[in-house]
């Protein structure tokens, strides 16, 4: 028994100096590098997404969240909640423009100027920070044209002369004061994002007032960035050890040498809002609800179109409310829709014509330029308006037509039917009628054989009366 005893203190005692002893993994002490990556435009959905990464890394306590980038920008209120959230993170957030050939255009440039750490991949490029409003293609001038000065370019001048152009016509826009204050506020943003991280200002106020682009090694030259690391191994190698200012003025020194790397992906309400936020879905989605809707009042009881055209409708309104919408074009495509529906019941053409240029009006303002990807698509508003515009001549007319048919069964169906007298006495008698022998009465006497008129029903006798004289018939040959 003793022994037993002592074996078993013996064998314990080994686990537990095994278990003192073994070094512990790189998740355990904390070293965890979290990955989060945006590819594609910047919407609702990016910005919902990087929120739910950034409470996850900072409930584990994650060594430093890489935020992998390749997108041509997005909307600006999606970019500053993405800014907002990295600013306020407690865990260093490195913005890594990766794999080679990937870019951070326009509202990708300003996340990463916010990120503690940027860095990029050989053979990719940030930049384009132009507020869109004025961001759009310059319009050309003729050629040939001279230039303010009244003087013709000399040909050694020629390279610099679209430059030059640009400039001159970019500065003209700025005189717009609606774009002078969209210009300035972007400018004063960065500048500030600059101006924390320790970066390059004032080529941030060039990549917004000028549209300037770098490529990677040209970011680092400039001091736009911090690193350029060629894959995700390399760039832990060159954290290590960097020491980062994160929130609340804390200092923390990066050990990410032998840091675990694991991927962060989207949560079920980020690929919800993702597939909503697509303004062709919205757009489609809101269409289903209206034409829904309109079917079920046209035919009640139906209950399917209903309620399925509710569903859509809410959530493609959900969806318009987190996207750039423009109301102006919202309304003319209602105008579009109720001219189609009046088409349907009064054919003119004329309305039908002004409803589809309405709704093709409406669909193509529906959703402001204020962002690459969010546009809809002319395959789209082509097969929608076609969709919908035979649906409401077709479908809406066929409904009214039948409404307007006589009707095919009950008692209604049975007036104006002809009934042949089987026998009559007084004032009622039996008539054949409809593949039927029926009870009648009526006002006037009839003879066996003749033929008669159904002029009512009353529970199951048929109300007849005289057939009225055709033209044509009776008169002398």
């Amino acid at each position: 028994m003793q022994t037993m005893k002592a074996a078993l203190v013996a064998a314990i005692t080994v686990v537990a100096l095994t278990c003192c002893l073994r070094p512990s993994s790189a998740e355990e002490s904390g070293r965890v590098a979290l990955i989060v990556s945006i590819d594609g435009a910047i919407g609702p959905a990016s910005a919902s997404y990087v929120k739910e990464a950034l409470a996850k890394a900072s409930e584990r306590r994650a060594e430093v969240v890489l935020l992998r980038m390749n997108t041509p920008g997005g909307l600006n209120s999606s970019m500053r909640e993405i800014i907002a959230d990295v600013l306020a993170s407690p865990i260093p957030i490195v913005g890594y423009v990766a794999p080679s050939g990937a870019h951070a255009a326009s509202a990708g440039t300003y996340i990463l100027y916010a990120t503690h750490i940027a860095a990029m991949a050989p053979g990719t490029n940030i930049g384009a920070a132009t507020p869109v409003q004025i961001g759009g293609p310059l319009p050309g001038l003729p050629g040939g044209a001279p230039d303010k000065g009244g003087k013709d370019k000399k040909d050694g001048d020629q390279q610099s002369e679209p430059k030059d152009q640009a400039k001159d016509q970019l500065k003209d826009q700025l005189k717009d004061p609606m774009t002078a204050k969209a210009t300035n506020d972007a400018v004063a943003f960065i500048r500030s994002l600059a101006e924390l991280r320790g970066r390059n200002v004032d080529w941030a106020e060039k990549a917004v007032r000028e549209a300037a682009t770098l490529s990677a090694n040209g970011a680092l030259e400039a001091h736009a960035i911090d690193l350029v690391a060629r894959d995700q191994a390399e760039l832990l190698r060159q954290l290590d050890g960097r020491v980062v200012e994160v929130a609340g003025g804390r200092t923390q020194r990066l050990a990410t040498k032998d840091a675990v790397v694991e991927a962060i992906d989207p949560g079920r309400i980020s690929r919800f809002l993702a597939v909503i936020t697509d303004p062709n879905v919205a757009f489609i989605l809101l269409m289903i609800g209206i034409y829904g809707l309109i079917f079920e009042f046209m035919s009640p009881g139906a209950v399917a179109p209903g309620v399925i055209g509710a569903i859509c409708l809410l959530i493609g309104l959900y969806a318009l409310n987190l996207l750039p919408v423009n109301y102006a074009g919202f309304a003319l495509m209602l105008v579009g829709l109720v001219l189609l529906t009046i088409e349907a019941f009064n054919p003119t053409v004329v309305i039908g014509l002004g409803g589809i240029i309405a709704f093709v009006l409406g669909a193509l303002m529906l959703f402001r330029g204020e962002a690459p990807g969010y546009q809809l698509s002319w395959w789209v508003i082509g097969i929608t308006t076609a969709v919908f515009t035979g649906f409401a001549l077709v479908v809406l007319g066929s409904l009214r037509r039948i409404r307007k048919a006589p009707a095919l069964v009950g008692a209604k169906a049975m007036r104006g039917l002809p009934a042949e007298v089987l026998d009559w006495n007084g004032n009622e008698g039996h008539v054949f009628a409809h593949g039927e022998r029926w009870q009648a009465r009526g006002a006037e006497t009839f003879m066996p054989g003749e033929m008669a008129e159904v002029a009512g029903v009353t529970d199951l006798t048929l109300l007849i009366r005289r057939a009225p004289a055709r033209t044509g018939e009776g008169g002398p040959s």
